[in-house]
């Protein structure tokens, strides 16, 4: 009877440690409402990238103007929250981006004129440093007994805009407000969504994220990618960098000129040896201080876009 009662005792310890594990271990979100809400509502925005005109959603201008907005985001932040998710304050992190945004547009045109290489969105995820995008679709139907809802809610890796979750469905019809409405809707669908998101992170976990890390070289640097370094070009040393510090040595070099090299698929940690979470510019910094030292003595520069894509440029910073 007493084995029996620690083996009970024992079980019990394990299954509280796994929900703890698996709480502490859930990703970190913000949510947004989608492209087509967006565009349905007339809140987008035409931006110069590059030389090409973008249209984009302004989430500013749909946080300001809808008054359904605000309390549908709250009500699926608390569903997820209650879930174990910690949940960033999208309204506020859109605001903060979209000031800087003016103020960098109204620098670049005095100066050179140059335009932005990053979108909003990518700004968003990169100031917010969430794992995983939440974005929000919803639509109010008339039917003979009162009003009901229909959503799509879709879950995006946030670092590759991976689709990792999704969900879709109609609520009951309802005399509730919109916001309550949805939230009853969504309700009944979060536990597969949620299922999804954890199996996709869970696998992160021990697999890595995928970043994308493009090596470019100034065109007044007096050296370049076959460059020889102890008998090796710089290439296959960088090569050689990345297969001893990505998760499993995985990433593909799926393009590269003695000028230029295109590495996809680089799976970084999530974390690195002391619990500090890691992203594009952090990972690329190490590489940026390893090229610093002897034998290379390589000054470069990072540039980013959103959280997943650095381009590391040698020669200066």
């Amino acid at each position: 009877m007493e084995s029996n009662n620690k083996v009970l005792v024992l079980l019990i310890c394990c299954f509280y440690s796994l929900v703890a594990f698996a709480q502490d271990k859930k990703p970190t979100l913000m949510i947004l409402p989608s492209d087509n809400w967006c565009e349905s509502r007339y809140f987008m925005t035409t931006y110069e990238n590059q030389g090409m005109r973008v249209k984009t959603p302004n989430y500013q201008q749909a946080f300001v103007e809808d008054s359904e907005l605000p309390l549908v985001i709250s009500k699926i932040g608390g569903i997820l929250t209650a879930r174990g998710y910690s949940v960033k304050d999208a309204e506020m992190e859109t605001k903060t981006v979209f000031s800087r945004m003016a103020e960098d547009n109204l620098t670049m045109s005095k100066s050179s004129g140059a335009s932005i290489s990053e979108s909003p969105l990518d700004m968003i995820k990169r100031r917010a440093k969430m794992d995983v995008l939440i974005q929000i679709w919803w639509k109010v139907n008339k039917e003979p007994a009162g009003r009901s809802v229909s959503f799509v809610l879709e879950a995006f890796d946030a670092y590759t805009s991976k689709r990792i979750a999704t969900s879709s469905g109609t609520g009951n019809v309802s005399n509730e407000i919109v916001p309550v409405m949805l939230e009853q809707a969504v309700m009944e669908h979060i536990p597969e969504f949620d299922f999804q998101m954890v199996q996709y992170y869970q696998d992160m976990l021990l697999n890595g994220r995928e970043i994308v890390l493009t090596v470019r070289i100034w065109d007044n640097w007096e050296n370049d990618l076959e460059t020889e370094f102890d008998g090796e070009e710089l290439l296959d040393c960088i090569q050689n960098w990345l297969h001893e510090n990505t998760v499993g040595g995985v990433f593909n070099l799926s393009d590269a000129t003695e000028n230029f090299a295109q590495f996809e698929q680089v799976c970084i940690p999530l974390f690195d040896e002391k619990g500090k979470a890691v992203d594009a510019r952090s990972f690329v910094a190490d590489l940026r201080k390893w090229l610093a030292k002897p034998p290379y003595g390589i000054p470069a520069k990072i540039m980013l876009r959103g959280l997943g894509e650095a381009n590391l440029i040698l020669g200066e910073k």
